[in-house]
């Protein structure tokens, strides 16, 4: 039986409300870093949220700022932008999935969108041994900064084709990433995927690449294609 439940998450000094589902048999886990002025209550996080359940992978939706931090926000958007913040509570939701008896045996992965998608590159950097993979969805991964060189985990990277700037702003965080990596353009996208048949591409890509980097079996496999891709590139 699928397991669906409300959760509380204590991460910090702060506690956080998600919507965890654990299948029979679940691949991994992946947990979603939203964007700016969005919640886990976001349709198209939850849409792409169910293609990964169809796929046999857990999810947790999370809300990364508690309601009176929400509150505030929508006065000021300053909290969204604190990357600091936003990935301080990925990787304190991470340790709890790692301890927690439904999910404590399931590999992570995380799936970000606009500045989540930042947030979760400097979690992972921070959390290599439990984050196995990230895709981001319009994400603004350079606002990772200097962590990106730190991230282990294999990261894909999906922009839409008319999200000029923040495309720019991908291929320059791409270049500053040393792990495996991929950037799919999705045709005739904007920032928020809301042309038919957009947001559909990009569940269909992060599925696969959660499914590919989430099997208990691909870590291996991973290093030694990130090693042999630092061979080809030689010396730094």
């Amino acid at each position: 039986m699928t397991d669906e439940r409300s959760v509380r998450v204590h991460a910090g000094k702060v506690v956080l409300e998600g919507d965890l589902v654990v299948l029979p048999g679940a691949s991994g886990i992946v947990l979603f870093a939203h964007g700016s002025g969005s919640s886990r209550h976001s349709p198209r996080n939850r849409y792409v949220a169910g293609v990964l359940q169809a796929g046999g992978l857990a999810t947790l939706l999370i809300d990364l700022l508690t309601l009176e931090e929400e509150a505030i926000d929508l006065q000021t958007a300053h909290l969204r932008f604190d990357i600091e913040l936003l990935a301080e509570r990925l990787v304190g939701t991470s340790d709890w999935l790692a301890g927690h008896p439904a999910t404590r045996d399931l590999r992570v992965g995380y799936f970000g969108a606009s500045t989540g998608g930042g947030a979760a590159l400097v979690a992972a950097a921070e959390r290599p041994q439990i984050v196995h993979a990230v895709v981001s969805r319009g994400g603004r991964p350079d606002l990772a900064g200097a962590a990106l060189p730190r991230v282990l985990a294999p990261t894909l990277l999906i922009v839409g084709e008319r999200d000029t700037p923040v495309i720019e702003m991908n291929v320059s965080a791409l270049a500053r990433l040393e792990c495996v990596k991929r950037l799919e353009i999705v045709p005739g996208a904007t920032h928020l995927f809301e042309e038919p048949g957009t947001m559909e591409e990009v569940a269909r890509l992060a599925r696969d690449w959660f499914e590919r980097y989430l099997a208990p079996t691909s870590e291996a496999a991973a290093v030694v294609r990130h090693a042999d891709e630092l061979d080809a590139a030689g010396p730094r």
